[in-house]
């Protein structure tokens, strides 16, 4: 099965007991909204993950914008959600993908299988007029080992030593404007880390669904499959469907730098290139 599924599939699914589906639904400068969205209407089942207060933990001088969760963190918030290590973990956001996909790569980040992402999100769901609820459900306490995988995680060591020694991919996942320097309203720099490549997380997709594997393919096609590839965007999350949509391209060597552009600002010293 692939990493984004259906709603069919899902529907099918749904009321199966090792199955748990999460509402990621997030607004970056609206921070309340995907809340308020769920609490009106949500699919049947499902639980409410806050980007900035379940998947991200408190902002520091390093780090960026949206730092990982603290691990035990993380695991109490699966366990009290009763997903265990065998639970088939569906994820969904408004169709975007990002925040969803911040999800995936966290639960595949601490060793979890069987994870997957709704392909278009609530608003497809909606579209294609299959049942929702403003029920909300309790679970009961379940179990998680954490595995954690760290091939899949690049640190800023690991970042500054891609830039210097130029053996690793570095990829910015963000619109081209940022990336060139040309307009930035979050961060307090504008530009990207030197020595990397332009790869809009957008165009992963097609009309809100995910592009198929060889689709993905032809994007980076123009990339030695052999080396390391480090993903990048802001801070850490729009750069997930691009770790995905890597994979699915055939790339192995691939890791996230989950502090990404916003950490390397933090640090006064490192270099920002722009590009016309």
């Amino acid at each position: 099965m692939k990493t984004f599924i259906s709603n069919e599939w899902l529907l099918e699914h749904l009321e199966d007991e090792e199955v748990r589906v999460v509402d990621c639904r997030f607004k970056l400068g609206n921070p309340n909204e995907g809340s308020s969205l769920f609490q009106t209407s949500h699919l049947p089942g499902a639980i409410y993950f806050d980007l900035e207060k379940d998947l991200s933990s408190v902002v520091r001088e390093h780090g960026g914008r949206h730092p990982l969760p603290k691990l035990e963190q993380f695991k109490c918030l699966l366990e009290k959600s009763g997903i265990s290590n065998s639970t088939t973990v569906v994820a969904y956001d408004g169709g975007e993908g990002a925040f969803a996909s911040r999800l995936w790569w966290l639960l595949k980040y601490v060793g979890h299988e069987k994870v997957f992402i709704l392909d278009g999100g609530f608003r497809s769901w909606e579209q294609s007029s299959f049942p929702v609820t403003n029920n909300i459900v309790q679970y009961n306490q379940a179990e998680y080992i954490l595995d954690i995988q760290k091939d899949m995680l690049a640190s800023y060591l690991d970042v500054k030593q891609a830039v210097e020694s130029k053996d690793a991919i570095l990829i910015d996942s963000r619109e081209t404007k940022r990336y060139m320097g040309v307009e930035e309203l979050i961060d307090k720099k504008a530009g990207h880390i030197p020595g990397a490549h332009n790869y809009v997380w957008l165009e992963g997709f097609q009309n809100g669904h995910f592009k198929e594997p060889y689709e993905q393919a032809n994007r980076f096609h123009n990339l030695d499959k052999s080396k390391e590839v480090i993903v990048y965007c802001g801070s850490g999350v729009t750069a997930t469907p691009n770790v995905i949509a890597l994979k699915d391209a055939g790339f192995t060597k691939v890791k996230l730098y989950a502090g990404s552009f916003s950490d390397w600002i933090s640090y006064e010293e490192n270099e920002v290139a722009t590009k016309n």
